[in-house]
């Protein structure tokens, strides 16, 4: 483990003997899976270490149809060691899948796009980064005269990158869109009773800038009162208002259509993997390995529970406004009564890594 973790007990945990390990151990599983089939990675994270990889072998040789309770714990247990990290507490906040109702083509009603990734973003590396754009720029736009910064939220919202049959589907309203975005994937109704899933494709490469901490920082609603819904009902009041708020945040996102994906489970994560609600995990892909198991015992209930949040969650996906040791996302599910749930959690907690002991 990196400088700063400390070697703890599993029974220093809160609540982990009451924990569903068959639960965790099957999400585990979603990822050890799909290091054994070399899945797509959308936003690449530290590599994991042989001795996660070995464990997750392991875990895709056990029958989870016959395995008890107490077997998924003692997996957990003797491949695992427990790490807290000794500055401050863990935090976390949620996220979750819209669902919503979307259009093949443009209408009067469906006018806002979702885009799929243009062919000349391309993504920046060490060897390829020219000294004129900004260091933290991961993302660049390609020109005859080499790479300059892409365009940014507020450009493509007023037509940047128009005539160019980049539209993938069509949403009712920029709001809808910029929520999309933020959640980076989707379930969309379509009027005909079909529907798909859109995911993570790449992004602009600005920086993140959340409208909830500028919508306080400009005294426009008290912080207490700065959830998704509040925002959403107040941008969605006055759009040409809204709009300059929602442009202040530079990233934007694009996107792809999945097909073969499972109904009984999320989108696809950043890790290649279809997300389980209420055991993925979104951590920085910095310093956290997809398939990392984390436990959260957060300081208070999440919205729809009443007892602490005590569970162990499997690292992932990841997001641009999750940073930093112990900052996690929880993947809550899909549709509008999970994005209510999602949208109240800024929960302090616990965050302990579960590193693997090795062969």
């Amino acid at each position: 483990m990196r400088e700063g973790w400390q070697q703890i007990s599993f029974d220093d945990l809160k609540g982990w003997a009451d924990d569903d390990h068959i639960a965790a151990l099957s999400c585990f599983r979603m990822s050890a899976k799909a290091y054994a089939e070399h899945s797509f990675v959308s936003r690449v994270a530290v590599n994991p270490s042989q001795d996660l990889l070995d464990v997750a072998k392991r875990a895709l040789e056990l029958d989870i149809e016959k395995i008890r309770k107490s077997e998924a714990q003692k997996f957990f247990e003797k491949s695992f060691q427990p790490y807290t990290y000794n500055k401050d507490e863990g935090f976390v906040t949620a996220y979750f899948e819209p669902e919503v109702e979307a259009s093949r083509v443009k209408t009067d009603e469906f006018s806002y796009p979702l885009y799929r990734r243009p062919h000349d973003l391309v993504k920046l590396d060490p060897a390829n980064k020219p000294e004129n754009l900004d260091p933290s720029l991961e993302w660049a736009r390609k020109t005859d005269d080499g790479f300059v910064e892409f365009y940014d939220r507020g450009q493509i919202d007023k037509g940047a990158l128009d005539d160019r049959g980049l539209e993938l589907f069509w949403l009712k309203s920029i709001v809808e869109g910029f929520y999309i975005h933020i959640q980076g994937s989707a379930r969309l109704l379509f009027r005909d009773g079909t529907s798909s899933r859109v995911s993570y494709a790449g992004k602009t490469g600005h920086p993140y800038t959340s409208i909830g901490k500028l919508m306080v920082k400009q005294e426009v609603m008290p912080l207490e009162e700065a959830n998704m819904v509040n925002i959403r009902a107040w941008l969605e009041a006055d759009l040409e208002r809204g709009k300059k708020i929602l442009h202040a945040n530079r990233s934007f996102i694009f996107f792809t259509e999945l097909e073969g994906h499972d109904p009984d489970f999320g989108p696809i994560a950043a890790a290649g993997v279809q997300l389980t609600a209420g055991r993925s995990l979104a951590v920085d892909k910095s310093i956290h390995p997809y398939g990392t198991p984390v436990w959260l015992s957060t300081q208070q209930p999440l919205p729809d529970q009443t007892s602490n949040f005590q569970r162990l969650m499997i690292a992932q996906d990841t997001g641009s406004a999750i940073v930093g040791e112990q900052r996690g996302d929880i993947f809550i599910g899909s549709g509008k009564e999970a994005g209510i749930i999602a949208g109240s959690v800024r929960h302090d907690t616990d965050f302990v890594v579960l590193h693997p002991k090795g062969a």
